[in-house]
C-alpha cells in the first residue's frame, strides 16, 4: 500500500462543520460591507515579488523570512501573497480606479507566510480586507472603525474585543522619532531581548510591540512618538477620536501600537481580545497615504484594515456564538424499492416549495428498518416515508424522530404546509 500523503504543515483543511462557521462569518461581513457601499474586488493569489518588496519593505520579517517566493518558467520571481493591501493597490492603479477617484473596496481569500504554526496562526491563512482610497480626512478612518464595531455586534462578540488606537504621524515625523528611539535603545542594547536587538537594525519601531517583559519595562522611559507629531497629524488624530466618541465607540490609546509594514502613517488601530490567549489581535489596520505613489501611481490617501478569518472563527467558537448553526437535515426522506424516481421528484418538489428546508433523501436502497436507522443517525427531526401503499394513495408517512408523537399519514398536497413549521 502506498504511503499516505498529508496536508503541508500549517496549511489546513476546513471541514464541513467548520466551513459552515466560515460561511456564516463571511456572509455577515459581505452583507454589512454591501450596506456600507463597499464593492468586492477579487485578486490573484500570485503577484510579482517586487510588489511586496516595494510595499512591505525589503528589511521586514515578512520579506526576509516569511514569503513563499519562486521563479516561474520564464525566470520571473513570483510570490504567494503574504497580505492583501499591496495587491489591491496594484489592481486599482492598473485598472484606473484610483487617481482622482473615491473607492471603497473589500476582498477575502488566502494569504501565505512561512512562520511557526500555532493556534489561530497558520502558513496558509485567510483574511477579509477593506481598502479605501481618495479620502484624506479622519471621517473615513472613523467609518472603517465604526463598521467593524457594528460587525462585532452582529456577531455577538462586541463584549470580547477592545479597540486600541495610535498615530504614527507622517514619514518625516516618524523619521525624527525613529532617530531618537534608536539612540535611546542603542545605549541600552545589552538590555534588549535578542529579537529586539535584531529589529533595532531592521525595523526599530517594531521594538515597541515586543512581548518581552524586560524590553517593555525599558521602553517606559523611551521617547514618545506622540511628542513628535506636528499640528496636522495631531488634529487628524483628535478629529478621529471626536467622531468615535460621537458614535459611541470606546477605545484605548496605545502609544506603543505600531504596524509591522512600512507603508502605514497617521492612524493605526487594532481590535484585540483576551479570550484567545497570547494571539489576541483579530482585526488591524490604519492609514497608508504614501503607498499608491510608492507603487508608481499618483498620490492618493488611503486607509484600510484586515481581519484574520481563522482567529475570528476561533473566537466565535470559543464564545459559543455559533451553536445555532447546523448542517443536520431537518427531514430525511425514506424511499421504498422501485420508487426512487418518484422519491426524487417529491424531494425536488419539497425543496422548491420550502426553499429553506434541509432535506436529505436516502440513496443506496435498503430495507425500511435500515433507512429509518439512517434517518435517526442523521439528526433529522422527522422522516418522510414513501412506500408502495403511501405512493398508491398519494400520501407520505410522517415519523417523528425527536418527539414522542405517533406516526401519521399526510397527503402529498398537505405535506408542504407541515414542513414549513420546521424551518
Amino acid at each position: 500500500m502506498s504511503k499516505r500523503i498529508n496536508a503541508i504543515r500549517g496549511m489546513n483543511d476546513i471541514l464541513p462543520q467548520q466551513s459552515m462557521v466560515w460561511r456564516y462569518l463571511e456572509d455577515t461581513v459581505r452583507d454589512l460591507l454591501t450596506r456600507y457601499g463597499y464593492g468586492e474586488i477579487r485578486l490573484p493569489i500570485v503577484e510579482s515579488t517586487d510588489l511586496f518588496k516595494r510595499s512591505i519593505g525589503e528589511v521586514t520579517d515578512i520579506v526576509e523570512k516569511e514569503m513563499y517566493t519562486f521563479d516561474d518558467r520564464n525566470g520571473d520571481s513570483l510570490t504567494l501573497r503574504p497580505e492583501g493591501t499591496a495587491g489591491c493597490v496594484r489592481a486599482g492603479e492598473e485598472h484606473g480606479l484610483l487617481y482622482n477617484q473615491i473607492q471603497r473596496l473589500w476582498y477575502t481569500g488566502p494569504m501565505f507566510r512561512y512562520e511557526k504554526p500555532q493556534k489561530g496562526r497558520y502558513r496558509q491563512f485567510h483574511q477579509i480586507g477593506v481598502e479605501t482610497f481618495g479620502m484624506g480626512g479622519p471621517d473615513i478612518d472613523a467609518e472603517v472603525i465604526v463598521l467593524t464595531a457594528r460587525l462585532w455586534k452582529a456577531l455577538g462578540i462586541a463584549d470580547q474585543v477592545t479597540l486600541q488606537l495610535n498615530s504614527l504621524g507622517t514619514s518625516e515625523e516618524r523619521a525624527r522619532y525613529r532617530a531618537d528611539l534608536v539612540a535611546y535603545l542603542e545605549a541600552r542594547r545589552d538590555q534588549l531581548d535578542e529579537d529586539s536587538q535584531r529589529r533595532l537594525i531592521t525595523n526599530p519601531l517594531r521594538v515597541l510591540d515586543s512581548k518581552d517583559p524586560k524590553t517593555q519595562a525599558l521602553l517606559g522611559n523611551a521617547p514618545n512618538l506622540f511628542d513628535y507629531l506636528e499640528a496636522d497629524s495631531r488634529e487628524h488624530f483628535e478629529g478621529l477620536k471626536r467622531m468615535l466618541d460621537a458614535a459611541g465607540v470606546a477605545y484605548e490609546i496605545n502609544p506603543r501600537l505600531v504596524r509591522g509594514l512600512d507603508y502605514y502613517c497617521k492612524t493605526v488601530f487594532e481590535w484585540v481580545t483576551t479570550a484567545l490567549g497570547a494571539q489576541g489581535t483579530v482585526c488591524a489596520g490604519g492609514r497608508y497615504d504614501g503607498l499608491v505613489e510608492q507603487l508608481g501611481g499618483k498620490a492618493s490617501p488611503a486607509v484600510g484594515f484586515a481581519m484574520g478569518v481563522e482567529r475570528l472563527v476561533l473566537l466565535l467558537e470559543t464564545c459559543g456564538k455559533v451553536a445555532h448553526l447546523s448542517l443536520l437535515p431537518q427531514v430525511y426522506l425514506v424511499v421504498g424499492e422501485g420508487l426512487e424516481a418518484q422519491g426524487l421528484a417529491l424531494a425536488e418538489q419539497l425543496r422548491s416549495d420550502v426553499p429553506a428546508l434541509r432535506l436529505l433523501m436516502h440513496c443506496g436502497g435498503g430495507k425500511f428498518k435500515k433507512q429509518i436507522k439512517k434517518a435517526d443517525e442523521s439528526g433529522a427531526l422527522l422522516a418522510l416515508v414513501l412506500g408502495e401503499d403511501e405512493a398508491a394513495q398519494g400520501q407520505v408517512a410522517v415519523k417523528y424522530l425527536r418527539e414522542d408523537k405517533p406516526q401519521q399519514l399526510v397527503s402529498l398536497a398537505d405535506v408542504t404546509a407541515l414542513l414549513k413549521s420546521f424551518v
